[in-house]
């Protein structure tokens, strides 16, 4: 896949997949925007490719899918941005909205990231290498988001694992934080 160049437009980014979803609810302060959190999701656990996560993302997961989803079909989840391993960005959740993706969470001495995050799952494993198409479009959706929304930052990304610490290990050790703060170094 090609890089693509991401425009941002009433909070929705252009030339993308949309995928709208009821797993969303207002911010407490809509302009409070400045964390960015990065996940992994591979559903089943491993297998890429199909559409599971936007059924789990939309609430039309069912158990009979796979043994699996028997364990997280009722789940009420989203994130505001899926980058597949192609590279392709789907978006859920418009960007001054509160997508559920944190859960119970904490940074900097704040509760409920949800509530001023963007949430960025990258198609994946928290032990497989990420790809590098998933790589340029996540440092290009950074670049866009921390020009766009002026209370984020380069300094202000972390892992799931960060603020859900003992709960969560994505986007876990295959992860290439510096490969990322390389790419970002210019902003």
């Amino acid at each position: 896949m090609n890089k693509i160049l991401l425009q941002i437009d009433k909070h929705w980014l252009l030339n993308i997949n949309k995928v709208t979803t009821e797993n969303f609810d207002q911010r407490p302060i809509e302009e409070d925007i400045s964390l960015i959190v990065i996940h992994c999701i591979s559903l089943p656990p491993g297998q890429f490719g199909n559409d599971f996560i936007d059924q789990l993302f939309c609430n039309q997961l069912t158990p009979q899918q796979h043994p699996y989803f028997e364990e997280i079909y009722q789940l009420k989840v989203s994130a505001h941005i899926l980058i597949k391993r192609s590279g392709e960005i789907t978006q859920y959740v418009a960007f001054n909205q509160r997508a559920w993706h944190a859960g119970f969470s904490e940074y900097k001495g704040r509760n409920a990231c949800n509530d001023f995050s963007i949430g960025i799952e990258l198609e994946g494993l928290e032990t497989k290498q990420y790809t590098e198409q998933q790589y340029m479009q996540l440092s290009a959706l950074i670049s866009l988001l921390v020009n766009y929304y002026p209370k984020l930052s380069v300094d202000n990304i972390v892992g799931h694992s960060d603020i859900a610490q003992g709960r969560k290990t994505d986007p876990g050790e295959s992860f290439d934080w510096q490969k990322l703060n390389s790419a970002l170094a210019s902003i």
